[in-house]
């Protein structure tokens, strides 16, 4: 699969998940996508959250992992 494929199908998936991060007063943004590196900026209450690591690894990776194929790991860009 392409890189842009792929970007595609991760950006369906945070356009699901991006209800619950903006009801926290949070949302992220796709930054890139790389060899199956997805790269997330975190914003709003996201980008300062103790909480933010478990969110990212837990939550949203754990989501991209299940749902698109060929996606290895989500980090964190600031």
């Amino acid at each position: 699969m392409s890189d842009q494929a792929m970007k595609e199908q991760v950006q369906e998936v945070l356009d699901k998940l991006r209800p619950f991060l903006l009801r926290d007063g949070g949302d992220c943004q796709l930054m890139d996508v790389e060899d199956g590196i997805v790269k997330l900026r975190l914003l709003g209450a996201c980008g300062s959250c103790p909480s933010s690591t478990i969110t990212l690894k837990a939550g949203i990776e754990r989501a991209l992992l299940e749902e698109v194929p060929g996606i290895v790991e989500v980090e964190q860009v600031f």
